[in-house]
């Protein structure tokens, strides 16, 4: 009897597989590797003293809010801070201490710092964050209380499986509801697409974005989203719309000294109202 041939191997096309996005996740599993072990030998190699974090931090990306505040000498290092790539600051706003870091623009390096920050104390985090326009809600510059954004990014894969949006806190969203008014600058609440890779905003990717009635387009909110879903923590993203993706001339413009004064109002008032 003439042995039957061995079967051919199966060859895979890159399409019969998933993206390595959506491999081997285990959402309910602890990581190895943890924020607060980094900290740890963050301290010991950088010498910096265990001093917790403030209860409140923001993230501030562009690092307009940063500048302004050490430019007024009002900021002071913090002396415990043991990541390896920021600095944190520390100031006062309205009777509550406050740590900002600056720079902090893209969804992987927000949520990296996010982790930390709650590993070394921070109870409630803040993110505002530039934005360009994709609905229409008046003239920019205006603020936007994002209640919801969409996952158009990475990042928020290794946090939640997969889904279109990405949604804040509902308690946080209750809470400052009606409660911010009378500032300076307009603050409207809406939504956001949330994108890693901001120079692929085709008009397609625009036009998808608009027919979902999405406010303006940033880069950090779906994935810290995500980490505060998963890891039952404390986060408003706020978005500071300032531009229309450099289409019409005279975009980028945030206000006063690059829009700190008006976002610190925000940040300031979202404060009393959650704490």
């Amino acid at each position: 009897m003439v042995p039957s041939p061995a079967p051919e191997p199966k060859v895979h096309s890159a399409s019969d597989r998933p993206t390595p996005l959506l491999r081997a996740k285990r959402y309910d599993a602890p990581s190895v590797f943890e924020p607060a072990n980094l900290l740890r030998e963050g301290r010991r190699q950088l010498g910096r003293a265990d001093v917790p974090v403030p209860a409140v931090c923001l993230l501030d990306p562009d690092g307009d809010i940063v500048r302004h505040l050490c430019g007024l000498d009002l900021a002071v290092e913090h002396p415990g801070w043991a990541c390896y790539h920021t600095t944190l600051w520390t100031f006062d706003l309205d009777g509550t201490r406050v740590g900002v870091i600056g720079c902090a623009v893209g969804a992987s390096f927000a949520v990296l710092l996010a982790e930390q920050l709650f590993a070394s104390g921070c109870e409630l985090l803040l993110s505002v964050t530039s934005s360009g326009m994709i609905t229409s809600l008046g003239d920019p510059p205006y603020l936007v209380i994002i209640n919801r954004a969409l996952r158009d990014l990475g990042t928020s894969l290794h946090y939640l499986p997969p889904g279109d949006w990405s949604a804040a806190p509902g308690r946080l969203l209750d809470l400052v509801d009606g409660r911010l008014g009378g500032l300076v600058q307009r603050v409207v609440t809406g939504s956001t697409w949330t994108t890693d890779a901001p120079y692929r905003e085709t008009e397609a990717a625009i036009a998808e974005a608009e027919a979902l009635g999405i406010a303006a387009v940033e880069m950090e909110a779906a994935a810290l989203y995500a980490f505060a879903t998963a890891r039952h923590r404390d986060v408003l993203c706020l978005a500071h719309v300032t531009n229309s993706m450099a289409t019409g001339g005279d975009d980028f413009e945030k206000g006063e000294d690059g829009g700190a004064p008006d976002a610190l109002a925000l940040v300031a008032a979202v404060i009393a109202a959650v704490r």
